[in-house]
């Protein structure tokens, strides 16, 4: 019985991971001193990694480029037929170039290293040739070899693009650990990321503040912190001293307890019904930490004091999740 277009594809995806997986194993084992000497060509590197390649092989350079410079090793890709045409020019004597080709005799890359070397520029290579020119030109080349593609024909780069795109995260992940290079890090060269608006937001980058604030004297009236609350849409109003230190706190929740005791309360002081000793932070602290806090308390709110106790702004859920903290 002849198998199913569907059984078919699924062998043959199968056979193609498989393949792969097994090319990124070997290439494990091979690993020696040059991987090290590489990677600390690309530490000492005082300008930038310019990763080159042309095809296929191109693309992996592109995305090796692109890993390279998130996790703290500057670096840009350089297509090796527009270096020919005047992008050389990128490179100074302060660079490391990081040529990929499976062949090891991509022309364009061969034209381009001697002017490289001749300004002063370091090379790595990674092929699947440790005899070809390229490996030869390069003052530390990277054996990528592939014992045979997983395109059935053993002709599109596919084995062997996994390979040099393993080799590249490989020497990315190695500068990353040799740096200290942490989660901080990271946020940084993503702030446009979850993981960095949660390492990067801190409380004073969302508070609200000035004239947004919700605040009354401590001798105001409900009827007064009532105006107050719904004017700043805070669900609550700081009640302050003459210094502007806060002495309390008076939300919606503090109004329906105070009406069930006392009914009509809109000429009592505010201080009759206000939650004293609310919680606060500092303007300094991460935003997410606000959050953590905030949730644990099961609050909605939270002033923020300066150095000196005085109040610097005030904290609403609401304002962590229009921010993607939370």
């Amino acid at each position: 019985m002849n198998a199913t277009p569907t059984h078919t594809a699924l062998e043959s995806a199968r056979r193609t991971l498989r393949i792969e997986a097994q090319a990124i194993e070997t290439l494990a084992r091979r690993l020696d001193d040059s991987f090290a000497q590489a990677c600390e060509l690309l530490l000492q590197c005082k300008g930038r990694v310019v990763v080159s390649g042309l095809g296929k092989t191109g693309h992996v350079a592109r995305k090796i480029a692109a890993t390279l410079a998130s996790t703290g090793t500057p670096a840009f890709f350089m297509h090796a037929a527009e270096a020919v045409h005047g992008d050389l020019g990128m490179i100074t004597s302060q660079d490391v170039m990081l040529c990929l080709s499976h062949s090891g005799a991509s022309q364009e890359l061969l034209t381009i290293i001697p002017p490289a070397r001749r300004m002063g520029a370091r090379i790595v290579a990674i092929t699947g040739n440790p005899d070809s020119e390229l490996a030869r030109l390069a003052d530390v080349h990277l054996d990528g070899a592939v014992e045979h593609e997983a395109c059935p024909l053993n002709l599109a780069p596919t084995a062997s693009t996994t390979a040099a795109l393993a080799l590249g995260d490989a020497l990315a992940v190695a500068c990353l650990q040799a740096r200290g290079f942490g989660p901080e890090d990271f946020a940084r060269s993503h702030p446009g990321g979850a993981l960095g608006r949660r390492l990067l937001t801190h409380v004073g980058d969302v508070m609200r503040r000035g004239a947004a604030l919700p605040a009354v004297a401590q001798d105001a009236t409900v009827f007064q912190a009532l105006e107050e609350i719904s004017a700043k849409g805070m669900g609550m109003a700081v009640v302050l001293d003459p210094q502007r230190r806060p002495v309390g706190i008076f939300t919606d929740g503090d109004l329906r307890r105070l009406i069930e005791k006392r009914g009509d309360v809109r000429g009592l002081p505010v201080t009759e019904g206000m939650t004293r000793n609310p919680r606060t932070i500092a303007a300094e602290a991460l935003a997410v930490d606000a959050a953590a806090r905030m949730d644990e308390l099961k609050i909605s709110q939270m002033l923020v004091l300066d150095g000196e106790g005085r109040l610097a702004g005030a904290l609403h859920m609401h304002d962590l999740m229009a921010a993607k903290v939370v």
